[in-house]
């Protein structure tokens, strides 16, 4: 049973930092430590109350109140008018902590008009899922897309708004990612977003658009070709995408736990699913050709497991030289341009030897989840 909590209108925009004069400067660069729970009964919803909205911005999360509220924070300040817009938040893993975030600001932006909703998930889970039990609730005509671990731009909406006319059907705004230094392996692959085609950090969709390509598939159960999916759906729509570099959102890039681009490479599985819908533009756009580097690899290496197992020491001998010299390039390439510290070259070391089996594995299991004739 839901609960909706409604707040007297005004629109005098200051009235958001009533409560201290540190909110609008700290809150979109640290964020609130909230501990505080919600002082009524468990709710499926908080929200402020508005009849006239135009866009509607969805934030999926899971598990992660402190960037979220970072997040709503700079969407809160956004220099749109906060009675033409909304702010929907879906948390795929419910928690009092992320219901306190979302209530906490519902009932700073309220007085302005602005409505902040808050909707947990029970399923089915994953980003895709979350985007469209939001984008299903939203009211606006626009749905705005964004990450609970993203900073809007002060003017991101006005701007992204702006690029609509009346034969656009969807806008892409521009992504950055601020790195101090020489980045890691993965903070290097992280960083190109910044120059893809169409990602769900940072996007506009007619709500209409949305109706009629079904929204997102809900089977890419983790944040991994979703929206790419999505963009070949809209590129086979005939869809007008329009850019917007003005439209800015910023992503810092998370400190990642050690071995974290063995662990990622589980999403691989939903590859084959991409392929499987868009063979020709997952090739044109996504990867010309399978990655027969790691093919070979583990080739190499069951060969010379197998050599072993039969006191074939001679073939073992091979297969092992070309197993580690292939491995030592696959290292090689990714260390280049990249942080030299002794923690981040043992990292590529020891994943180095490992990514490949584990991608081939877990494309495979996608294959055959998937049903793709996928490499």
């Amino acid at each position: 049973m839901s609960k909706v909590l409604a707040f007297k209108r005004s629109r005098k925009r200051s009235a958001i930092c009533q409560e201290g004069a540190t909110l609008e400067s700290s809150a979109v660069e640290a964020g609130w430590r909230i501990n505080a729970q919600p002082t009524a009964a468990r709710t499926s919803r908080w929200q402020s109350a508005s009849e006239d909205v135009q866009v509607s911005v969805v934030v999926p999360t899971c598990g992660r109140p402190e960037l979220l509220n970072r997040c709503v924070a700079s969407l809160v300040l956004q220099t749109f008018d906060p009675e033409r817009f909304e702010i929907i938040v879906v948390d795929d893993r419910p928690s009092p902590d992320t219901e306190a975030v979302v209530r906490r600001w519902a009932q700073h932006a309220s007085p302005d008009g602005l409505r902040v909703t808050y909707i947990p998930s029970s399923g089915p889970h994953g980003p895709a899922a979350a985007r469209n039990r939001g984008w299903h609730a939203a009211r606006g005509e626009i749905i705005a897309f964004t990450d609970d671990d993203t900073v809007a731009s002060p003017d991101w909406i006005e701007h992204g708004l702006r690029a609509f006319k009346n034969d656009v059907h969807a806008v892409r705004g521009r992504i950055t990612m601020p790195l101090n230094g020489t980045p890691t392996d993965y903070e290097r692959d992280a960083r190109n977003l910044e120059t893809a085609e169409f990602v769900t950090a940072n996007c506009f969709c007619r709500k209409r658009v949305l109706k009629d390509l079904g929204g997102f598939d809900e089977r890419f159960r983790f944040a991994w070709r979703e929206d790419s999916d999505l963009y070949f759906r809209l590129l086979d729509y005939r869809a007008r995408i329009v850019h917007a570099p003005n439209a800015v959102i910023t992503h810092p890039i998370r400190p990642a736990d050690w071995g974290v681009s063995l662990s990622q490479t589980k999403k691989m599985q939903f590859d084959a699913l991409l392929f499987k819908k868009h063979p020709v533009r997952y090739r044109e756009k996504i990867r010309a050709a399978p990655r027969w580097d790691y093919y070979l690899i583990v080739a190499a290496l069951l060969v010379c497991v197998a050599a072993l197992a039969m006191a074939r020491h001679d073939i073992a001998a091979v297969a092992g030289a070309v197993w580690l010299c292939m491995t030592a390039r696959f290292c090689f390439l990714r260390l280049r341009h990249t942080s030299r510290s002794p923690a981040h070259v043992a990292e590529m070391i020891v994943t180095s030897a490992l990514i490949p089996p584990a991608a081939v594995f877990w494309r495979a299991v996608g294959a055959l989840r998937f049903r793709a004739g996928f490499l």
